[in-house]
């Protein structure tokens, strides 16, 4: 026989995990590592990096991970050095006094379900501004001491990565998360068995493991369906965000809703308010009348508890931009539910229906979210009354400016998005109540008495500190996907700190006009070569992968920063997360913001920029339609002066040009000899601290959520379930009556003769006769007068009541003085209503009648 020169068989590898021990002096960084806090406390940071600053690099931030990797060699020479371990024990000792505060347990307590939190960029659980704002609102409820829970899931591949191709083409790369190597813990049952909660699909089941993060004193419950108990059509149910078909979008709104209530049913969980964020989270009001109709309740009974106890927040301007599901899907998966509920599919299904009888409709997770919560809110003023145009339709006896949606407008953690140059700033400067009072400007105006040459050199630090990232992180990148060696040199050497630097960077939707700077790439070309007046442009964000246009437009700014005039002048930085936004939001002097007006629900980069003294120029549309000041940045306005869409983009963009050319880069570059600064600038940094950002952190909004919902609903809920759901059941009884004898209700008599005749000045009294049908006081009429074409969108030029005036059997009478005032062509019309003091308001229960 002849001898083969190679014969071996297939290699069989099985993963082996070595797991480092800390030394027991150690111990205590592993805690600090599995707790978010040290993702907002900059000494925490520090002392991981202290620990070995190049694999501090490598690990991408990661504190376990560096924990993982300590080798023995280099733990052991920790120990050894008495500096070091100093500092250890001192952030122990920062950490322990933080957690060992007790909850304040005089403030409503919450659960919130979102799709995805922001946290920090090591944790891939989060996409774009919506996570940003979840993740902020944990960590604040961590440092406001307050009772909060939330859930949401543990993606395995979490949102991609992007890098650009040598022609600008968004490549979308989705890389598998280590679970074990991540700041997150197994939440473990009474027998230390990780949980898992089963939760129905059609006729099976699918089980999530359930994970903790540990932000600061808040529990973060996340579920993961990538696991040897389900198939792989479910495993991968939290494999990405947004991803799949829309079957696999309404298996993860399932999971979120249905499955987050299970979760907090299975570790005892309870709280008084259930806050969804954003529409995928709807579905828990769903499992939560289920279970209501378990413990005996009717269904209208179970929905007046879930009601009082629910908050809707709304963050998308436009109907297109919220999920809908054909009839079909949907009741593949939610078939059993209307059993449960004791209702019909009809009735069912219509519960996520701008108009229920149309079976043509899809089902709608806002509108369902709209009708089985008490309370709807947008995110900015302005976006509060976008919203209550959009959902207007749900409640057609009212015009969109009469209903109960209200408003919140978004916040930023100040402690995440400061960096420590300013944070340490503040507080030599600042008060010492603070951090504890930080939306009071009075605090926040002693900006005005640091000097200003301390605040050039905190911005001048920024600024080379954000270069240093830069090409620290981006030239091996670059050099491997862009090919021309020389031109990225040239772009590097480029890079001037003393150029003034503006930044935009958000999502690549096409809504956010990232296109408007290139209208007139002749006039760009003379404001960037400036000799005198540089200025240098920084792009950055990302383009869903199904959004073909968003990808174009990060090609076309790709293809004009190789431009030979704009090289180095237009830089587009790939891959746009927490820690790149960090060193932006801090290292630019402008932030630039144009979005087509009112698409902008609020934004929340522009308010991070402003904690670190970096000016905005902005589209006056979401949160800087409150947030801009004259003196304190500068503003396009927020009225369209055209209707066509391109007359005002090029309108926009030559204003923008206009303010670089005659105000911006005057003011910036009109520098003392002497110290080096413009003193013209330094003032607008401080006016734009000292009178913007104390009305935009996170505090601020947590705060504006008790006030305006949580506490007002939680003492509502409460007096509802109090002696076994008493007034509960009441009020189902009553609407229940109402209902069914609301269209019996007619008029028998009315006297209308003073309306013949109005005039200014004189008092025009008229009454209606009804009869009730034994309903006892139970409706209300109002006289609603109209413009005859809306003012500024506004229909409603006044509501008087109608006050009772007798009662004789059935029979109400009800009449209203007119007393007008200002003269003009109205319309008007006769509103009757139920009416009941234990209502919240009439959108929750919108019978209307108009008669004549």
């Amino acid at each position: 026989m002849k001898i083969k020169s190679d014969y071996t068989n297939t290699p069989q590898f099985t993963e082996l995990n070595v797991k480092s021990t800390l030394p027991k002096e150690l111990v205590c960084l592993d805690e600090i590592a599995h707790n978010m806090w040290w993702a907002w406390t900059y000494q925490a940071r520090n002392l991981f990096k202290s620990l070995d600053q190049d694999l501090y690099e490598q690990v991408g931030h990661n504190p376990v991970l560096l924990l993982e990797r300590l080798s023995c060699e280099r733990q052991q020479a920790i120990i050894k050095d008495k500096s070091l371990m100093k500092h250890v024990a001192e952030v122990y000792k920062m950490f322990r006094e933080y957690m060992d505060v007790k909850p304040n347990a005089k403030r409503a307590s919450v659960a919130y379900l979102s799709m995805e939190y922001g946290l920090d960029q090591v944790l891939k659980i989060y996409s774009g501004g919506l996570g940003m704002l979840a993740g902020d609102y944990l960590k604040e409820a961590s440092d406001s001491n307050v009772d909060l829970c939330a859930v949401g899931f543990l993606y395995r591949f979490g949102y991609f990565r992007q890098s650009l191709s040598m022609d600008g083409q968004q490549i979308a790369k989705y890389d598998a998360q280590r679970f074990n190597s991540l700041p997150i813990e197994r939440e473990l049952d009474a027998e230390g068995n990780q949980v898992v909660v089963e939760v129905p699909y059609r006729d099976y089941t699918v089980k999530a493991l359930v994970w903790r993060v540990n932000v600061g004193r808040i529990k973060l419950y996340l579920l993961d369906t990538d696991n040897d108990f389900n198939s792989e059509y479910d495993r991968s149910i939290t494999h990405a965000l947004y991803g799949g078909d829309w079957e696999n979008r309404l298996k993860q709104e399932i999971l979120l809703g249905i499955g987050g209530i299970l979760t907090l049913k299975k570790l005892g969980i309870k709280k008084d308010i259930y806050h969804c964020n954003e529409g995928h989270a709807a579905l828990c009001n769903l499992q939560r009348l289920c279970d209501y109709r378990e413990e005996g309740l009717s269904f209208n009974e179970a929905m007046e508890l879930v009601r009082a106890s629910s908050l809707y927040t709304v963050h998308t301007p436009v109907p297109a931009g919220h999920d809908y599901f054909d009839e079909e899907l949907f009741g593949k998966y939610m078939g059993g539910y209307p059993e449960k509920l004791g209702i019909s599919w009809d009735e069912f299904i219509g519960m996520g229906r701008t108009n229920p009888d149309d079976h043509a409709e899809r089902f709608c997770m806002s509108t369902f979210a709209c009708n089985t919560c008490q309370e709807i809110n947008g995110v900015s003023k302005l976006h509060g009354w976008v919203s209550q145009k959009m959902f207007a339709p749900l409640w057609k006896g009212y015009f969109a400016e009469e209903n109960s949606v209200g408003y919140v407008t978004n916040g930023v953690h100040f402690p995440t998005w400061t960096a420590s140059e300013w944070r340490k700033l503040y507080d030599k400067y600042f008060d010492k109540t603070f951090m504890s009072d930080q939306s009071n400007e009075d605090i926040w105006h002693a900006i005005y008495k640091v000097p200003d040459a301390e605040i050039w050199e905190t911005r001048m630090a920024l600024k080379v500190k954000l270069i240093k990232y830069i090409k620290d992180k981006f030239t091996q990148q670059w050099l491997r996907n862009q090919g021309d060696p020389a031109k990225v040199v040239q772009v590097l050497e480029k890079i001037n700190p003393n150029a003034l630097m503006i930044g935009f960077c958000r999502r690549f939707a096409t809504y956010k006009r990232a296109h408007l700077l290139f209208t007139d790439l002749e006039r760009l070309d003379k404001i960037v070569n400036n000799p005198e007046r540089p200025v240098l442009f920084f792009f950055s964000g990302k383009a869903h992968p199904a959004d073909g246009a968003g990808q174009g437009l990060i090609k076309r700014i790709f293809e004009i920063s190789r431009m030979p005039q704009f090289l180095g002048k237009i830089i587009f930085l790939e891959d746009y997360d927490m820690q790149l936004a960090r060193r932006l939001v801090s290292g630019v002097d402008i932030w630039m913001n144009t979005p087509t007006r009112p698409l902008e629900a609020s934004g929340t980069s522009g308010e991070k920029a402003e904690m670190n003294g970096v000016v905005n120029l902005s589209v006056l549309d979401g949160w800087y339609v409150e947030g801009y000041r004259e003196g304190a940045g500068w503003a396009l306005p927020e009225k369209r002066t055209y209707s066509d869409q391109n007359y005002q983009d090029q309108l926009d963009a030559a204003t923008i040009y206009s303010l670089l050319e005659h105000e911006i880069t005057p003011l910036y570059f009109s520098k003392d000899a002497k110290t080096g600064y413009s003193k013209g600038w330094i003032q607008v940094v401080k006016n734009s601290i000292a009178t913007i950002a104390p009305h935009y952190t996170m505090k601020r909004q947590l705060d504006d959520y008790y006030s305006k919902f949580y506490n007002r609903q939680a003492k509502r809920f409460a007096t509802l379930q109090a002696k076994d759901n008493k007034l509960a059941k009441e009020i189902a009884v009553w609407k229940e009556q109402v209902a069914q004898k609301w269209d019996t209700i007619n008029v028998v008599d009315k006297n209308l003769e003073a309306l013949h005749d109005v005039v200014t000045g004189k008092k025009a009294k008229i009454s209606f006769t009804l009869d009730e049908q034994g309903l006892h006081d139970a409706v209300g009429l109002e006289f609603v007068m109209l413009h005859n074409t809306p003012v500024d969108d506004v229909n409603v030029f006044k509501v008087v009541p109608f006050k009772l005036v007798k009662t004789e059997g059935n029979l109400y009478t009800f009449e209203v003085e007119l007393n007008p005032s200002v003269a003009g062509a109205y319309k008007y019309g006769i509103r009757m209503y139920p009416k009941n003091e234990n209502l919240p308001h009439r959108q929750d229960f919108a019978y209307v009648k108009w008669i004549g």
